[in-house]
Parts: C-alpha cells; structure tokens; sequence
C-alpha cells in the first residue's frame, strides 16, 4: 500500500500541477452568491446568469491553461477576454463582494501567460483598470482588491512557469542520464571488442604455431606458449582498465604487438613510421586501428606479406594497413570497423577501406595530429 502511494505521489509530481488546483479559489465568489441571495442585489437573476457565466469560463480557462496544446490559442484568448469583459461588468454593476472576482481573472490570466510577452503587456493594464473601478464603486477601501489582483497574477504566473522549468531541466537531465549511459556501454562494447578479438585471435595463432613445433622444435614451442601466458596476462589487465574506463593504448605497443601476432601467424611484417611525436589521445586512437588492422589480417586476409605506414605531419597524421591477402570480404564492414569509423569521426578523422592498387586489401586512416578522443 506504501509503495503504491510512493508511486501515485511520484507520477504526480512529474504531471505537476493541474486546472483542479485553481478551482478552490472559485470560494472567493461566495460574497457574490451571499449577496445575490440576501436579495440585495438589483436584478438578482440577471445577477446570477452573469456569476454562472464567470465561473463556467473561469474553469474551462484554467483547464485550457494546464493543457499546452490548447493553452496559447486563439479560443483561450477569447475565452479570457470575454471573462474579463463578464468580470468588470459585474464588479462595475454590483461593487461590494463582486470586486473579489478580480483576483480570480488575476489567476487565470497568469495560468495563461506564465512567463509570456502577454503577462507584460496585460498585466499593467488589466491592474489600472482594476484601480478604475474599485475607486470608483469602493473608493480606497478596496485597495486591497488592487494590490490581490496584482499579486494573484504575477504569482500565478511565477510559479507555474517555474514549475514548468523545473519539469523541463528534469526531463533534461534523465536524457543526459540515459545518453551517458548509452555512451558508456558503446565505450565499454567498443573496448571489449577490441581486446578479445585481439588477443584470442593472437592466442589461437601462438597456439597453434606451438603445436606445429612442438614436435620437432620444444624449445620454440614453448617460447610460444610463454607469449601465450603473456598474452593473456595482458589481456587481463587492459580488460580491468577497460571496465574502470582509464585504458589507454600506444600506438608503439601496438606496432610490436602487431609484428608479433604477424609474425606467428606467418605473415611478414614491414612497419615504417615517421614524423614527430604524437599527442597522447591520437596515439591511443592509432593504436585501437592497428590493433584492430592486424586482427583481421591475422583472422581473415591469408596473406603473406603486411605494411603498417603511419605517417605524421604538423597537423595530421595518417596509419595505412596493406595486405597482399585475398581482399575485402564481401558484405558490411564488421562492428569492429565500423566502431573504428565512430571513433574516428568523432575526433575529427577519417576511415577508408577498400582494394589495395596492387591486389589485396588497404586500411586508411586519417586524424589531427592533437585529435581529442575524449568523445570516442
């Protein structure tokens, strides 16, 4: 029974406030009533036709003003100008209790305008002419009326925009919440992709190098099986930084990595690198197409020979990926391309794969020489 009140107030304070909440004020029409009832007033029914009219627009105001589709529309408008129209004549007709029904067009003309051009430019006239006619029935007693009529409008206004606000920044900070969110898990899937199809493409190459020598050559094989274990140590390490999300690659451990995992897998490779130094953001990204590069080469290409080129400049710096194997597969690019290409793009650089001139299968990749990867 908590939980399911917890639940009811929780919905209810997301939906805010609604026309309900402005209809007790319609009480402060009870002096009207009593007055038309003690047989006081002239016309009587003429009297309670018009406090019947006032109290039907009023409510079909306020409801009109909770509701956005409908709130700043044409028929709102003329409904609050002709309540306006019904409550002065009233109050100018009758005067004594009947000048409490300015305070109430004073809270529907704020539920309307809230925080719009409208509240300016209204409210300074509407208060004048409330002036007008309560000196003129009430003379200063009624300054009061004023003043409440004043106060329920700008209050009114004030607090439903403010309310307004503070649903809109909440609804804005679930979304922020749901795309850090987002971006973490495509990080974090990113991350992993990477690592394992590395290293298990890596650890099935060794191993299966370790086999063919095992029976002729036990030393080399178990110098395989000692990069197996390292290997692996490694993995597990760059899977812990990738969970805690402070893992940043080398684009020069992954160049001798890369040579290694070719090198077992029987693939020459030729790795050429020039230039300055890089910033630190764009050798982790580098490192992540490398690793990536040498990964589909290892499982997929069947070449015999690999170039890793990376080139740098003053303002960009460019990582090309030859092979001599069988060329592009057919279909899509894997996700592990395609994540490449996101990660690139988002820190300014680019992705392009495709036939290499020669024969065989060219990875391209281009970035700032000061890339910020903080975005990918």
């Amino acid at each position: 029974m908590g939980k399911r009140w917890r639940k009811r107030c929780e919905t209810r304070e997301e939906r805010g406030p609604s026309g309900l909440s402005l209809l007790p004020w319609l009480l402060m029409g009870m002096g009207s009533l009593s007055h038309l009832i003690s047989g006081e007033a002239a016309n009587p029914w003429l009297g309670m036709a018009g406090l019947l009219t006032f109290n039907t627009l009023y409510i079909a105001i306020v409801f009109r003003a909770f509701d956005k589709t409908r709130r700043d529309t044409r028929t709102t408008w003329t409904l609050l100008a002709s309540l306006a129209a019904v409550t002065f004549a009233l109050a100018g007709g009758y005067g004594r209790e009947w000048l409490l029904l300015f305070p109430l067009l004073g809270l529907a003309l704020g539920a309307v305008a809230r925080g719009g051009r409208q509240l300016r430019f209204l409210t300074l006239p509407l208060v004048v002419a409330v002036a007008a006619i309560t000196f003129w029935r009430d003379g200063w007693d009624s300054i009061g009326i004023v003043y409440g009529t004043f106060i329920s409008t700008m209050v009114t206004a004030a607090i439903l925009a403010l309310n307004e606000t503070v649903r809109e920044l909440r609804a804005t900070r679930e979304e922020l919440a749901r795309s850090a969110v987002e971006k973490e898990r495509l990080r974090f899937s990113r991350d992993l992709h990477d690592l394992l199809g590395h290293t298990l493409s890596v650890i099935v190459v060794k191993s299966e190098a370790a086999r063919r020598l095992a029976p002729r050559d036990l030393d080399a094989a178990l110098g395989q099986i000692t990069d197996i274990e390292s290997v692996g140590r490694q993995a597990l390490t760059e899977i812990r930084e990738a969970v805690t999300g402070y893992r940043e690659g080398s684009l020069g451990t992954e160049l001798d990595r890369a040579r290694s995992a070719l090198t077992s897998a029987g693939v020459e490779p030729v790795v050429r690198r020039s230039g300055p130094p890089l910033e630190p953001t764009a050798e982790a990204l580098l490192g992540w197409v490398v690793r990536e590069a040498a990964t589909n080469v290892v499982r997929h290409a069947g070449a015999a020979r690999c170039e890793i080129v990376v080139t740098g400049g003053p303002d960009r710096v460019r990582l090309t990926v030859t092979d001599d194997g069988r060329g592009p597969l057919p279909g899509p690019s894997g996700s592990g391309l395609l994540g490449l290409r996101e990660r690139l793009a988002a820190a300014g650089g680019t992705l392009a794969t495709g036939p290499a001139p020669g024969g065989g299968f060219r990875l391209t990749a281009e970035l700032p020489a000061t890339a910020d990867t903080s975005l990918a």
